[in-house]
């Protein structure tokens, strides 16, 4: 059967309707601003319609899917450097902050780190995916997101040491 324009199209779609709530969690992870995560997933939605004749197997088509939401979320916090800070300035001044001060300084730490490397540690440990689905996802070797894995997850455990000592 030919994967035709039109059954791209429906299939991204789908895909789109049955995963909204794991690209909004993903773009809220970064962002911590429910309207500007929406922002994120209307935009990722709009480009993958848009481009979904350019999605060349049917069997990867979450995984494109969701590197296009991935890339609308770097494309963001290019643009947008600020709106991560306003969010953590707002965490910290919520009522019951001192509960999860350990959140805003990990929320700290993950936003100093370069974007690909912040990438792999939120796909590893907050959406659950394996080295192998993140490598296929980030289009890189298996072996390259594993040393990156581990390289950030180093940088973090300093990072938050840091923090926690300058208290």
């Amino acid at each position: 059967m030919l994967f035709t324009e039109k059954r791209k199209e429906k299939k991204i779609e789908q895909i789109l309707l049955e995963q909204y709530d794991r690209y909004y969690r993903l773009a809220y992870s970064y962002v911590q601003n429910e309207a500007d995560a929406c922002d994120i997933v209307q935009n990722g939605a709009y480009r993958a319609i848009r481009g979904s004749a350019k999605l060349r197997q049917e069997a990867y088509a979450g995984t494109w899917v969701y590197r296009i939401m991935l890339n609308e979320v770097f494309r963001f916090m290019e643009n947008n450097p600020s709106a991560l800070q306003a969010s953590l300035e707002e965490l910290e001044t919520e009522p019951g902050a001192e509960d999860r001060y350990e959140d805003v300084d990990l929320k700290r730490a993950l936003e100093a780190m370069p974007p690909r490397d912040r990438a792999v540690i939120t796909l590893k440990y907050f959406e659950d995916m394996k080295l192998e689905e993140i490598a296929e996802l980030l289009g890189e070797n298996a072996n390259t997101v594993k040393s990156r894995l581990y390289r950030a997850l180093g940088k973090l455990r300093t990072e938050l040491a840091d923090a926690w000592q300058q208290e």
